[in-house]
């Protein structure tokens, strides 16, 4: 049993082994060589006598000659960000290159040659091109011009990171390609109630810090945050609760006579002489009572152009917020109570949250809605 378990297990060694080869041989055979040789490579790295030994030594060299096809052609391109296509075709080979140097078997299959000189001048070139390019965008002025001169500097620096003062550039670049909204703080009024915004407004914080761009190109602000960084804006956003209702209370109550589902002991009585159980079914009069206090408002929405004063936007979101509490009482005999009954009747009536908690719950849903209607309306800018 040992011996066959032994056996099993080889065999599904070889299996794999099977799998891996013929894997790199269909990859040969639709020419995806780079594919091809990863996969032999792989396998040598585990077998050194592996049969992916000769599909390395077809793979790697057409492999190779494919890419240089590739930059010849992308030489003739008249595109003049080619320089990036340039060296990401050097960045395949040197993944190829890597991939050998790091098989000791596959050193001695094939002569791997690195082209990390080529792929680091291509870089340069590209680096290059695209911070030319950012600087003449953002020398004609314009918030277009400073959105295109924006990618050109990223993408350079996605070539190389830290290229000349490619950093200070984005920052400049996008100080005039980002469309700048202040959000004002949330307003509370009410002749009733005392109401702290505290809650809603932490939200509505928490929301700007985290989405601080909700695209790639609109920043928002708190108002002390564009004070302290002397941001004119372009958009300001107006929140205000200007008209809500709290703790309206609405009471239920209602008395049933309810009958037990089967029958129970009630007494004994005496027959022919003898004492026997009576049972029958029992009844109780159950009272249940039910408050619901309910709680809601409107946020009033705006969107100001800064410039103008002009309302750009404008939203009333409904929010609402419903407090339930159940609760009763019975006389007559338990036994003719269900078991949801039973539960009722020990509850005993509660007070409502206080004015403040019930604003909070309201307001929950309308936050929802006010980050979603500012998420909508930003997308297209």
């Amino acid at each position: 049993m040992k011996n066959f378990a032994r056996y099993s297990f080889l065999a599904i060694i070889v299996m794999l082994g099977l799998d891996s080869c013929k894997s790199a041989k269909k990859s040969l055979k639709r020419g995806d060589y780079d594919e091809s040789v990863v996969l032999a490579v792989s396998r040598l790295n585990d077998n050194a006598r592996s049969s992916s030994a000769n599909i390395l030594k077809e793979a790697y060299p057409m492999a190779v000659q494919q890419h240089l096809e590739d930059l010849r052609r992308n030489e003739a391109s008249t595109d003049p960000f080619k320089f990036e296509r340039t060296a990401d075709i050097y960045s395949q080979l040197n993944t190829l290159y890597n991939a050998i140097d790091g098989c000791t078997p596959c050193q001695r299959l094939v002569d791997a040659k690195s082209y990390f000189d080529q792929e680091e001048e291509a870089r340069q070139e590209a680096a290059t091109v695209r911070y030319n390019a950012g600087e003449a965008r953002l020398n004609q002025g314009g918030r277009e011009n400073a959105r295109l001169a924006f990618n050109h500097f990223e993408i350079a620096s996605q070539q190389i990171p830290n290229f000349r003062n490619v950093d200070q550039k984005l920052d400049e670049a996008y100080n005039e390609a980002s469309f700048k909204v202040v959000v004002e703080q949330v307003l509370v009024t009410s002749r009733t109630y005392q109401l702290s915004n505290e809650y809603f407004q932490d939200r509505v914080n928490e929301f700007l810090q985290s989405n601080r761009r909700l695209n790639k190109f609109v920043q928002f602000y708190t108002p002390s945050e564009a004070t302290d960084q002397k941001v004119r804006p372009d958009h300001v956003v107006t929140l205000q609760f200007d008209d809500f209702a709290i703790g309206q209370t609405l009471i239920e109550t209602k008395t049933e006579v309810v009958t037990s589902k089967d029958s129970v002991k009630v007494g004994e009585a005496t027959v022919d002489g003898k004492k026997v159980e009576v049972f029958n079914t029992v009844t109780a009069k159950l009272t249940k009572s039910r408050k619901t206090v309910l709680s809601g408002g409107l946020l009033d929405m705006q969107i100001r152009d800064f410039s103008t004063k002009r309302i750009i936007y404008q939203d009333k979101i409904p929010g609402e917020f419903s407090w339930v509490c159940e609760w009763g009482n019975f006389n007559g005999d338990e036994r003719a109570l269900s078991a949801d009954q039973k539960r009722i009747s020990t509850v005993r009536e509660l007070m409502p949250p206080a004015p403040q908690q019930l604003f909070v719950e309201f307001s929950k849903p309308i936050y929802g809605q006010l980050t979603s209607n500012l998420k909508s309306f930003y997308d297209k800018y």
